[in-house]
């Protein structure tokens, strides 16, 4: 019996839609009208592309281009996977922002590409579509689009400038739902230039700096007293789990454990 458990993700981001997959079956020749950004799971397949047969396997990132013709069958028995559909419009603003505007459409250039930093940036995308974060979402599409539709771009120059009002402007409002976009405005520079900028200047990503901050905010609220449901509420955490999750990662300890040493 053939094993079939495909699932439709709720996608609570604009202009992308999920699906994760867990099945023995061998999909026909067909196509989609979006871009398929997608990461292998467990197992492997053989498929046909644009660009010829080609073979993934566990950790493969894998690609395709609207109206792109391909199909998919397992190589062993079932095979995981997870994929992001993301519109052409959506991806196209990305190709404008990494070219600064020489490029407004693009394509994927390989069908299959190994590498464990782009499969840890899907990783990350598809928790921030799910979780409705912009910022993340943000970062990981332009990092992930760079890179596997190899856009030239131009020399990072250094917009110090720019990037200390970005930075401030997160200093300023932590616990809110920030975007790329907004913080590339008031750095005024491109959302490429922005991300390159600020981690060469910071050490960390826009979105990175911003759950540091959300964190040092969370620490002072609990010293002052305020319950944990509603901490993770004014920081802008998806929820308690999530500020919790944060919290040990960067600490070593949960919430809970520093309010009670610190009454």
């Amino acid at each position: 019996m053939k094993k079939r458990a495909i699932q439709i993700v709720p996608s609570r981001l604009h202009g992308m839609e999920m699906v994760t997959a867990d099945t023995d079956f061998s999909f026909g020749r067909h196509t989609h009208d979006q871009f398929g950004i997608g990461l292998m799971d467990r197992g492997a397949q053989k498929s046909l592309s644009g660009r010829g047969r080609v073979e993934s396997s566990a950790g493969d990132i894998i690609t395709v281009n609207p109206g792109e013709v391909h199909d998919g069958s397992p190589l062993a028995g079932a095979r995981a996977w997870r994929m992001i559909y993301c519109h052409p419009e959506r991806l196209n603003q990305c190709f404008a922002d990494i070219s600064e505007g020489k490029f407004t459409s693009g394509e994927f250039s390989h069908p299959v590409f190994s590498n464990h930093h782009l499969a840890a940036c899907f990783n990350r995308l598809f928790c921030a579509v799910t979780q409705s974060d912009a910022l993340a979402a943000e970062e990981a599409l332009l990092v992930i689009a760079a890179a596997l539709a190899e856009i030239p771009h131009p020399p990072l120059a250094s917009p110090q400038d720019g990037i200390v009002r970005a930075r401030e402007m997160i200093d300023d409002e932590p616990g809110s739902p920030l975007t790329l976009a907004e913080l590339a405005t008031e750095a005024g520079l491109s959302q490429y230039q922005l991300l390159r900028g600020f981690k060469r200047r910071t050490g960390l990503t826009p979105h990175a700096y911003l759950l540091q901050r959300r964190l040092l905010l969370a620490r002072r609220l609990i010293l002052a007293g305020d319950g944990l449901a509603e901490v993770a509420d004014a920081c802008g955490f998806a929820d308690q789990s999530h500020m919790t999750r944060l919290f040990v990662r960067s600490f070593g300890y949960t919430p809970g454990s520093f309010s009670r040493q610190s009454a």
